[in-house]
């Protein structure tokens, strides 16, 4: 582990309806505040930590999470994940999550934010059992920049696989290049500087909880773009294109809130950041 800037080992487990941990690990610049419940559920919440207070050049970081049958777990961060100059080798994360049945996860991190200059990596590999609920989200946007430039960072690269029994269900694979690409044009950004993605995994999933989220979601895209697709499985992934960061957080909180509502009957965790 010595090359990796930043380890995470955490696993958690179901004792009697509480989720707990049963392994908390952690080496270097990555850091889990104190377990936290903010409800009567027994779902356990961790804020992630960088103590550095950001990703620099040749930048490493390895974080693995388990869940055993039944967990339920939050994962959010204390706040965004800056990506600052990275002039020799790109900063890298790479994140394993193992899901076992009937556990459920919520991946909820702030804001990706990539700075001048700023070259990212991140590789999420996900497995699930089956009846295991997935909540995961992704927003990415740009630094501020002393030319005024809204794609000043070179490359942001975040590739999901997901395996449901061992079976690849999904791979989402996003990369913005401004340094190669007119980002601004047809079939990238178009316009917009935001970008946030949301993959939801849950067998309860199904078109007409799609067509009830789109009247739900859409109210709140007043300058914006949004797409809502079913996967192959029961679940469905959000793609939203925006200038700013509130109004796809928004977009997502509706989601998870309906989400939340329909399929385990109570409203989501508020996740303070202040």
């Amino acid at each position: 582990m010595a090359d990796w800037t930043g380890v995470l080992r955490l696993g958690v487990e179901d004792r009697k309806g509480k989720t707990v941990a049963n392994n908390v690990y952690f080496q270097g610049a990555f850091k889990v505040m104190r377990p936290i419940y903010h409800d009567e559920s027994g779902q356990l919440c961790y804020y992630l930590l960088n103590p550095g207070g950001g990703y620099l050049d040749g930048d490493r970081y390895q974080m693995k999470v388990a869940l055993e049958k039944g967990a339920k777990l939050t994962l959010t961060t204390q706040g965004a994940t800056k990506i600052y100059r990275t002039p020799r080798t790109h900063a890298y994360q790479e994140v394993e999550f193992n899901l076992k049945d009937e556990s459920y996860l919520e991946y909820i991190p702030d804001p990706l934010i990539g700075y001048e200059d700023a070259r990212y990596k991140q590789k999420t590999v996900i497995h699930m059992q089956k009846g295991c609920t997935l909540f995961y989200s992704d927003i990415i946007t740009p630094g501020w920049s002393p030319s005024g430039e809204k794609f000043s960072y070179d490359t942001l690269q975040l590739i999901n696989e997901i395996y449901m029994e061992n079976e690849l269900i999904v791979f989402d694979h996003i990369k913005l290049n401004p340094a190669n690409q007119d980002i601004k044009g047809l079939g990238l950004m178009e316009g917009f500087s935001h970008l946030g993605s949301l993959i939801v995994i849950n067998e309860k999933i199904n078109h007409e909880f799609l067509d009830r989220l789109y009247e739900t979601s859409y109210v709140h895209l007043k300058e914006g773009k949004i797409g809502l697709s079913l996967l192959p499985i029961p679940g469905f992934t959000v793609r939203v294109l925006a200038n700013k960061t509130q109004m796809i957080e928004k977009i997502f909180a509706d989601v998870h809130q309906m989400f939340s509502e329909e399929i385990f009957n109570k409203k989501p965790s508020f996740l303070r950041k202040y």
